[in-house]
């Protein structure tokens, strides 16, 4: 591994310990909802935070009792902390300058870089004169520059719009595709952390709860905090083959399984009733309306009762059925969509 370290870091309500691997060539983002201690480990690593245990080593070499300029380290902070008094090519020109490198030496590659995030023609313009997406990839370029062996992002496309973050991510997923150093990513936004990441850390009370390829991570959420980031509903219960009770309700599942055990299925597997369907479907339950949402094309129905759920219909469904806050419904879920893991 190129960066391995336990990041423990204590403070009066809040503990971090954080374990963390990232191989040459491998992007992991940190993922978690505020508080977590995504960005004290970000910072810890980048010696902007001192440790109260733990150790990094990066390459094999410690780097935990170094201070932050003595660290082979890039890092792009969320808002790209460019220097406004300096030309798009001298602030890149600054990573390769505090590593000690000529000034004519670091202007070259200073324009290497700013050729390779297409921002040639931007050598001589000053901060306040770059659109957000050319800031980016200039706060980038600045990073990479001086060649680091860990690079560090924070949100880095936090403040950029819709449309010019679509854009911008794909530019920086070919950029940190060649990048052969580790890199650790810490963002709010699963499609930037899917887009980008080969693995995702999700930490909540500053701890790892859950590991794993993006793709593993979005089918079997271990906590309620990615099962909202993936758009799953998702519950703890007891499995016995193909049943797993979730309190009131017992559910038939796909897998079968035995023990402790999650469910989970999306809120578009969710089909509303004003009445008892006919028939007899496998999963099903009477549940209130606890609130209604427009959810992008469709509507989301926040639903309560024996569990608390959201199913996705669409306008005229919610039109037909009169939904409103404190109605009445059925809710049933295919057993072929509802999915079974160990807990």
């Amino acid at each position: 591994m190129t960066l391995d370290c336990r990041l423990v870091v204590e403070r009066p309500r809040f503990r971090l310990d954080v374990a963390l691997a990232v191989a040459a060539g491998e992007v992991v983002a940190l993922l978690g909802p505020n508080g977590a201690g995504k960005t004290t480990a970000l910072r810890a690593l980048a010696g902007l935070t001192p440790l109260t245990a733990g150790h990094i080593e990066l390459d094999g070499r410690p780097l935990h009792d170094l201070p932050p300029e003595a660290r082979p380290i890039g890092m792009v902070f969320q808002d790209y902390l460019l220097f406004p008094h300096l030309s798009a090519l001298e602030n890149v020109a600054f990573g390769p300058r505090c590593r000690g490198v000529p000034k004519a030496e670091a202007r070259r590659v200073a324009a290497t870089w700013l050729e390779r995030v297409g921002l040639a023609g931007f050598a001589g313009v000053r901060p306040g004169r770059l659109s957000g997406g050319q800031a980016q990839r200039v706060a980038l370029a600045r990073a990479l520059a001086a060649g680091p062996r860990l690079l560090l992002l924070d949100e880095p496309l936090a403040a950029l719009d819709a449309h010019t973050r679509l854009d911008i991510r794909a530019r920086l997923r070919r950029h940190l595709a060649e990048f052969d150093g580790a890199t650790v990513l810490v963002t709010h936004d699963p499609l930037d952390a899917m887009a980008l990441a080969d693995r995702l850390v999700v930490i909540e009370n500053g701890a790892v709860v859950q590991q794993g390829p993006p793709t593993e991570v979005a089918r079997h959420p271990r906590t309620d905090y990615v099962a909202r980031l993936v758009g799953l509903n998702l519950y703890r219960g007891d499995g016995d083959g193909h049943r797993v009770r979730v309190g009131e309700i017992e559910f038939s599942v796909a897998e079968p399984l035995h023990g402790a055990a999650f469910v989970a299925f999306p809120p578009s597997a969710v089909a509303l009733f004003r009445t008892r369907p006919d028939g007899t479907p496998r999963n099903l339950w009477q549940a209130e309306v606890d609130g209604v949402e427009r959810h992008g094309d469709n509507v989301r129905v926040h639903l309560t009762g024996p569990i608390a759920a959201a199913a996705d219909i669409t306008p005229a469904a919610l039109a037909e059925l009169d939904l409103a806050p404190g109605g009445r419904v059925w809710a049933a879920v295919k057993a072929t969509e509802t999915h079974a893991y160990p807990a």
